[in-house]
């Protein structure tokens, strides 16, 4: 019988590491993210130069979206608040992937 190569054998691997946390035996890593409650959007917002408009066009958010999250009529959901947390703390990141959407 061939001995399998490595690509092989991590895959065997990783297939018997699901087997077995299916069945309960093992668990996998995970982490949980806790969302801000609130999201000072316009703090975010001003702190990167930008306008309503602007901010949420570059971004992908409606603008009546940002006015009301601004002017607190609504909070952003969970998924948005902590997208909102992630461009707060590095924008370039987000400006990266978003840029791959472009093409």
């Amino acid at each position: 019988m061939p001995k399998a190569n490595d690509k092989e054998h991590d895959l065997v691997q990783a297939v018997r590491e699901m087997a077995a946390h299916r069945h309960g035996k093992l668990a996998l890593n995970s982490r949980k993210i806790i969302p801000p409650i609130t999201v000072d959007v316009a703090a975010i917002r001003k702190k990167l130069g930008y306008n309503q408009k602007q901010f949420s066009e570059h971004f992908g958010f409606a603008l009546s979206a940002v006015k009301d999250w601004e002017q607190g009529r609504r909070n952003p959901e969970r998924a948005t608040r902590i997208f909102l947390s992630v461009i707060a703390t590095n924008p370039q990141a987000v400006e990266k992937a978003l840029d791959s959407l472009l093409h």
